[in-house]
C-alpha cells in the first residue's frame, strides 16, 4: 500500500472509500486530480478491472491530464484487462451515441457541429425567414442552448405555449436550424449529451449495458455540471451506486451557462448513504494568499463551508496598483512582467487574467511596447481557416451527407466553380448545370470517394498528408508569402497531431482525431510550446496555477459585473462574481497583484470608477501598495494612496 504514503490523511480516506457514493469536498489547490487518480489505482489492485472505471472532467486539457497520470500510475498492472475511460461529458457522449448510431438513424460518422457552425447554421436560418441576425443570433442562440441544457428538444420546445414575441421567433429558427442538422446528419455540442440522455431515457437494454460497463464513476468539478451532464450520471450510477462526486460550490462561475451548484449542494439529500470528505489542505500557495482567499469567499452564503490552509511559507503580500487611467495599468503590469522574468521567473509562469475580454486590447498594446513575450487565450488551432478547410475535406469524404463541408471545399483550391453553381447544387439542381460544369463537381466528388477509401486504410497521419497534397492545399500555400507560410506550417502541424491517433486502427484513429478537433475548449489553444506571460479572462482561467498573478479592471461595476448583478435575481446567482473573484485568486502560488484603473475609456466613454467591493473585503494587514516607474517617462505610474 506504499502508493497511498504520498496522500494526506484526507485525501487517503477519500482514496480507500470506494464502495457507494462519495462527495470530495475539494478547495483550490488541494490536490483533488491526485486524489481521484490514486482512487482509480486503488480500485485496480483491489482487483477491478480498469475498463470498468469512468472519470468526467470538463476540459480536453484536464482529462488528459488525468488520463496521463492515471496511466502512469497504473502501468504494468493494467495493459491486460484494458484501461479506465477517461473523458469529457461531450467524449463519453460522443462514444455512447457512435456506439448506438443506428437506433438514432445516423451514420457512424456523424457530424459534429462546433460553435462556430453551429452560429453560421443559425444565422442562415435567420436570414432565410427575412430577419436580421444582429439583431436576433446571440439572443436564439443562448435560448436554444439553454433549453437543451435543461433536457428539452425541440419536439418538447415546439409544444410549449409561445408568451411573447422572442419565443414564437425561437421556435422559427431553430425548425430551420434542426432541418440543417437532419440534412446534414450532424449535432452540436448541446446535442451530444441531450441525444445521449434521451437514449438512456428510451432504451432500458442500453442504459443497463453502460450501467453494466461503467461500475465505478468518478465525475470531477462536479459543481459545474448541468441538469442533463447530472441527469446523465444519476442514470449510469443508479445501478450500483458506485459514485464518487469531486468538486468546490466557491468554483461554481458557470451558471450562465447552465451549471446548477444545487446538483453538489443537494448531493447529501439525493444519495443519504454519502461518506463525504473535506480536502483543505492547499499545496499551491502561500499562507497570504490563503487567507485572502478565505476572507473573500467567506461572505458567501449558499456553500459547503470549508477554510483553506496550508504548511506553505508566509510569502508576500497581496500587491495593489492604482492607475490614473487603463493605460497606466497596462504598463505596469507590462513591466512588472518583465522585471519578474529579468529576476529569473519563466513567462509561461505569469498570467494576466481579466473579467472582460476588451480589457485584453490595451494589455496586449503594452506588452508589445515593453518588448514582453506573451500568448493570449484567443482563436484556437481548430479554427484557423486553413486548418477547417482540411478537417473540412475529411468530413465531406466520410459523411456524404455533409453539405456544409462539401460546399466548403469545392473550391479550395479555386475550380472555377462560382456562387451561382454552388447554390443550384445546395437546391438540388445539379442537373440543370452545363456538361462542362458537371464534370468538374463529379471529379470533385470521384476526389472526396478516393479520401473516404484512404482514411478508412491508412494511418490519420498519413491519410490528412495525402489530402493535403491530392487536394491541391499545399500548392495552394506554396507562394511564400509570410502568411501563407504560416498557414502551411498550421497544416503540417495538424499532421504532427494526428500521429497520437496512428496506434488505433485507421477508421478509430480518425474517428478519435475529428472528435478531439471539434470538442476543443479555450484552454485548448494554450501551446505548450509557445512560451509566453498568458493573457485570459478569469472565466479561461479555471484549474489553471501560476507562480505570479495580475488580476486586473478591479473597479465597481466591472470586476464585479453591473451586468451580472442587473440580470440576476436570486442571491445565489449574484454571489457568483464573488465566487469568480475567488477563483482568480486562487491561480496565484506565489505573489498576486490586484489592479484597477481611476478612469477607463469603454464603448468610447470614458468613465470614473470607484475601487471594486472585493478590494474592500481585504483586510490591510495582507495588503501592500505597488508603485512603478515609467522607463520612458521616468515618472511614477502610481500616485494615489489607499
Amino acid at each position: 500500500m506504499n502508493y497511498l504514503d504520498g496522500l494526506n490523511k484526507e485525501q487517503k480516506e477519500a482514496v480507500l472509500a470506494t464502495e457507494g457514493p462519495v462527495l470530495i469536498v475539494a478547495g483550490a489547490g488541494a490536490g483533488k486530480t491526485k486524489t481521484i487518480t490514486h482512487r482509480i489505482l486503488h480500485l485496480i489492485l483491489s482487483g477491478q478491472r480498469p475498463d470498468n472505471i469512468l472519470a468526467i472532467t470538463f476540459t480536453n486539457k484536464a482529462a488528459k491530464e488525468m488520463r496521463e497520470r492515471v496511466m502512469n500510475l497504473i502501468v504494468g498492472s493494467a495493459e491486460r484487462r484494458g484501461v479506465p475511460f477517461v473523458s469529457t461529458f461531450h467524449s463519453l457522449g460522443v462514444q455512447i451515441l457512435k456506439e448506438n448510431s443506428e437506433l438514432l438513424k445516423l451514420p457512424r460518422h456523424f457530424n459534429i457541429f462546433d460553435k462556430a457552425d453551429s452560429k453560421k447554421a443559425l444565422k442562415d436560418a435567420i436570414v432565410s425567414l427575412g430577419l436580421d441576425p444582429k439583431e436576433h443570433l446571440d439572443k436564439v442562440q443562448h435560448i436554444i442552448s439553454g433549453e437543451k441544457g435543461r433536457g428539452v428538444d425541440i419536439k418538447e420546445y415546439l409544444e410549449k405555449e409561445s408568451y411573447d414575441y422572442t419565443s414564437e421567433l425561437t421556435k422559427r429558427v431553430w425548425t430551420k436550424y434542426e432541418e440543417t442538422l437532419v440534412k446534414e446528419n450532424a449535432l452540436d455540442f448541446d446535442d451530444l449529451l441531450l441525444k445521449t440522455l434521451k437514449l438512456l431515457k428510451k432504451y432500458p437494454e442500453v442504459l443497463e449495458k453502460y450501467q453494466n460497463r461503467f461500475l465505478y464513476i468518478h465525475i470531477d468539478e462536479y459543481q459545474d455540471t448541468n441538469k442533463v451532464q447530472n441527469a446523465i450520471v444519476e442514470l449510469l450510477a443508479k445501478k450500483h451506486r458506485n459514485l464518487c462526486v469531486v468538486g468546490d460550490t466557491d468554483q461554481n462561475i458557470y451558471s450562465w451557462r447552465g451549471a446548477e451548484i444545487k446538483n453538489m449542494l443537494h448531493f447529501e439529500k439525493t444519495y443519504p448513504e454519502v461518506q463525504t470528505f473535506f480536502l483543505e489542505q492547499n499545496y499551491r500557495s502561500t499562507k497570504n494568499i490563503l487567507a485572502v482567499a478565505n476572507e473573500i469567499i467567506e461572505k458567501n452564503n449558499f456553500r459547503i463551508p470549508k477554510k483553506l490552509f496550508t504548511e506553505n511559507v508566509e510569502g508576500e503580500k497581496v500587491g495593489l496598483f492604482r492607475g490614473r487611467n487603463e493605460i497606466d495599468e497596462a504598463h505596469f503590469i507590462a513591466m512588472k512582467s518583465k522585471e519578474l522574468i529579468s529576476s529569473g521567473t519563466t513567462d509561461e509562469n505569469i498570467a494576466v487574467l481579466y473579467r472582460a475580454n476588451f480589457q485584453s486590447r490595451v494589455l496586449e498594446d503594452a506588452f508589445l511596447s515593453h518588448g514582453v513575450p506573451y500568448q493570449m487565450l484567443g482563436t484556437k488551432f481548430f479554427e484557423r481557416k486553413e486548418i477547417k478547410d482540411v478537417v473540412g475535406y475529411i468530413k465531406a469524404s466520410l459523411n456524404s451527407n455533409d453539405v456544409g463541408n462539401f460546399i466548403r471545399t469545392i473550391n479550395i483550391p479555386p475550380r472555377g466553380i462560382g456562387k451561382t453553381t454552388v447554390q443550384k447544387i445546395i437546391q438540388g439542381l445539379e442537373k440543370d448545370l452545363p456538361e462542362n460544369t458537371r464534370s468538374k463537381i463529379n471529379n470533385f466528388r470521384n476526389m472526396l470517394g478516393d479520401f473516404n477509401a484512404v482514411l478508412k486504410n491508412q494511418k490519420p497521419s498519413d491519410a490528412i498528408k495525402y489530402i493535403i497534397k491530392t487536394s491541391g492545399i499545399e500548392i495552394l500555400y506554396e507562394t511564400k508569402s509570410e502568411e501563407d507560410l504560416d498557414r502551411l506550417e498550421n497544416i503540417m502541424e495538424l499532421v504532427s497531431l494526428a500521429k497520437k491517433y496512428d496506434n488505433l486502427e485507421p477508421e478509430e484513429g480518425i474517428e478519435k482525431f475529428l472528435t478531439d478537433a471539434s470538442l476543443v475548449s479555450d484552454q485548448d489553444s494554450l501551446s505548450e510550446k509557445r512560451g509566453g506571460v498568458k493573457l485570459m479572462t478569469v472565466h479561461s482561467s479555471k484549474g489553471l496555477e501560476f507562480d505570479y498573478v495580475f488580476v486586473s479592471g478591479l473597479e465597481a461595476d466591472l470586476f464585479p459585473h453591473k451586468k451580472m448583478f442587473e440580470s440576476k435575481k436570486s442571491g445565489e446567482d449574484k454571489e457568483e462574481e464573488r465566487r469568480l473573484f475567488y477563483v482568480a485568486v486562487t491561480r496565484a502560488g506565489k505573489k498576486l497583484f490586484l489592479t484597477l484603473a481611476d478612469t477607463r475609456t469603454i464603448f468610447g466613454n470614458t468613465e470614473i470608477n470607484s475601487p471594486s467591493e472585493f478590494i474592500d473585503d481585504i483586510p490591510e494587514k495582507y495588503v501592500e501598495t505597488e508603485s512603478f516607474v515609467s522607463e520612458t517617462k521616468k515618472e511614477p505610474l502610481f500616485s494615489i494612496d489607499f
